[in-house]
């Protein structure tokens, strides 16, 4: 089943190669939508795909990098979009 979301994901993720992390792990789950860094040192991460890789992802953001401190992640249901044709990481 196709799905979207959107996760906030709070806590260190900047400076810590957590982007990069996360551009890895949805490669490998076959996902497509950006992460990039918000100004206010949280992460905006957008995934579409199949409802169970992006649940697999969201466990990946709880977890976080070696480095990073992972404090909170809000999740919140997107509209299936479709306009993504890889997982990219937006720098500003």
């Amino acid at each position: 089943m196709k799905k979207a979301k959107k996760f906030i994901v709070q806590g260190t993720v900047q400076g810590v190669f957590f982007r990069q992390f996360v551009k890895e792990h949805a490669d490998k789950l076959g996902l497509r939508g950006y992460v990039r860094n918000l100004e206010n040192g949280n992460c905006e991460v957008v995934a579409e795909g199949e409802y169970d890789n992006i649940e697999r992802l969201l466990g990946y953001l709880k977890k976080g990098t070696d480095h990073s401190q992972i404090r909170n992640v809000l999740e919140e249901e997107k509209k299936w979009s479709g306009d993504f044709k890889d997982f990219r990481i937006i720098r500003f």
